[in-house]
């Protein structure tokens, strides 16, 4: 079985943590073992990262930039693989989700930031204020095509 990372952050309204339930639904019908885990509820072991077949990172805009439990994982990520050559922490695919209170301009962050990970999977998905059916429909959708993408690897 498939493992799969879901790593958000979510707390104050709850709109990211919305997302990221959608996007591990969407990759648990394609067969996938999901673990969601909210940076807003402590750091994440980036040394578990390997086992990971592919990953969904998702944040809140936070003056246009990613939450900072993600960018603490993005630098945990470059000292074990730059630093301490751990293997299994590049390659993968991966997809990125959003939610904003009306700019979402920490989209071209996450684009930049995250690409270090490996192959960005389908469209980031962003969300104005809660989300609607359809974009939970598409949250869906997306851990789905991550899931797709991550069997053909």
């Amino acid at each position: 079985m498939i493992k799969a990372l879901v790593l958000y952050h979510s707390q104050e309204f709850g709109n990211t943590g919305k997302m990221a339930e959608a996007v591990a639904e969407g990759l648990r019908s394609a067969g996938c073992d999901v673990t969601l885990f909210n940076t807003n509820n402590g750091r994440f072991d980036a040394s578990t990262f390997p086992q990971y077949a592919c990953v969904a990172f998702g944040s809140p805009d936070y003056y246009s930039y990613v939450a900072g439990g993600l960018k603490t994982f993005m630098d945990d990520h470059y000292i074990l693989h730059t630093r301490k050559g751990v293997e299994g922490m590049k390659g993968k695919p991966y997809s990125l989700f959003y939610s904003h209170g009306g700019g979402g301009r920490v989209r071209e962050v996450m684009i930049n930031l995250f690409k270090y990970i490996g192959t960005l999977v389908g469209v980031p998905l962003g969300c104005p204020g809660a989300p609607s059916k359809d974009i939970l429909s598409k949250c869906r959708d997306l851990g789905r095509e991550l899931a797709k993408k991550s069997t053909t690897q």
